[in-house]
């Protein structure tokens, strides 16, 4: 079973290692325009970072809707999960669930229609929230007592490219950076004999492709896509293979440019085929060397980037494209630090406050509320 702690742990050191274990071709010793080794070791130290969320994602993707004897297989694709318990320690694919709300799992396909998000009248006093987050681990907006209400309503989620006009009866439109996106439901459980209620509520969650949403036939197909397979081992060694497949689901931000150049140098990115194996030796230990220094920053920034109250880490470290701004730093910390935008520990105003106890960051925060 793959954790995100599994996928970080020892990544860069595993790469290095491989460097002496393959034979490598005569044809891929002779890469054109190979970045000399000290710009190769920068690109591979900024790419990781760049990439570590985006990777990250692309691993709880895979487990929860791809790979059915994962151990945290949830549901297809574009069908929700809901989850009548709180969870704990066992659920591995995510550091830090909050253990008072239980969830509801939906992994959204955008690349051949919009899906369409139906959530119930939820009494008021009860909390629920439908936390929206792209494969660029950017939140693309969230539903819920707090930011829509509590009314019944229709809401429509559609990729990057997505030009349609908005049908009648839907209450607001979020679009995603990448063509798979992911909706998180919080459902308030009060006590353990209100299990039922959330049920019920949970019940009430519904999603649909636009053209069932319509009672249209679906016109638009896509082919099916062979989805790498995720372990420890094979994300150890194959740190760029998944960032190499991630991109091409995630047309480049203006703020991407420049990162995407870079990758594109090293062989990574849409329309590329980075092959680690087929490196010559110099050329892994560049990519093995740049990978670890790119995680040392990131346990630095994570370690340095809260502040400190009385024992608690406390930061700001959600948002949208908007909010990170190309700080790929600051998304690399968010997401090795377990901060999933759907898992927040203590929120305000548009949940952008999160605590950890800095004394003990694996254990869940008990006491959260949302």
């Amino acid at each position: 079973m793959l954790t995100k702690r599994d996928l970080l742990h020892s990544a860069a050191l595993a790469a290095i290692t491989v460097t002496t274990m393959v034979p490598v071709p005569a044809n891929a010793q002779a890469k054109a325009a190979w970045p000399d080794i000290r710009e190769a070791k920068a690109i591979a130290e900024e790419g990781f970072i760049y990439g570590l969320p985006i990777v990250m994602n692309y691993a709880v993707m895979y487990e929860y809707s791809v790979d059915k004897n994962s151990g945290q297989f949830k549901a297809p694709f574009n069908q929700i999960k809901n989850e009548a318990r709180v969870f704990t320690y066992k659920d591995t694919s995510i550091i830090t669930p909050n253990g008072d709300t239980p969830y509801s799992f939906l992994w959204m396909n955008l690349h051949a229609e919009p899906m369409v998000l139906s959530v119930p009248a939820v009494e008021k006093g009860r909390y629920y929230a439908v936390q929206l987050e792209d494969g660029n681990t950017f939140n693309c907006g969230y539903i819920g007592s707090r930011a829509t209400g509590t009314e019944p309503g229709d809401y429509m989620v559609v990729g990057p490219d997505w030009k349609g006009a908005t049908p009648p009866g839907i209450k607001q439109v979020f679009r995603s950076t990448t063509q798979f996106s992911v909706a998180g439901y919080r459902t308030q459980l009060f006590g353990p004999d209100d299990m039922g209620n959330v049920e019920k509520v949970q019940a009430g969650y519904k999603a649909q492709p636009l053209s069932a949403y319509l009672k249209q036939p679906a016109t638009v197909g896509t082919a099916a896509i062979d989805f790498p397979k995720v372990d420890k081992e094979l994300v150890k060694k194959n740190f760029f293979e998944y960032l190499d497949f991630s991109l091409q689901f995630a047309p480049a931000g203006p703020e991407e440019k420049e990162i995407r150049a870079k990758l594109a140098r090293i062989g990574v990115g849409p329309g590329k085929t980075f092959d680690f194996k087929d490196l010559p030796i110099a050329h892994k230990l560049e990519i093995g060397l740049g990978m670890k220094d790119g995680e040392e920053k990131v346990d630095k920034y994570l370690e340095n980037g809260f502040k400190n109250v009385n024992g608690w880490k406390i930061g700001s470290f959600f948002g949208d494209r908007a909010f990170f701004s190309g700080d790929w730093l600051k998304r690399a910390a968010s997401a090795k630090g377990g901060i999933q935008r759907w898992f927040v520990f203590a929120s305000s105003g548009a949940f952008t406050q999160v605590i950890i106890p800095s004394h003990d960051r694996d254990r869940q925060a008990g006491g959260a509320r949302c």
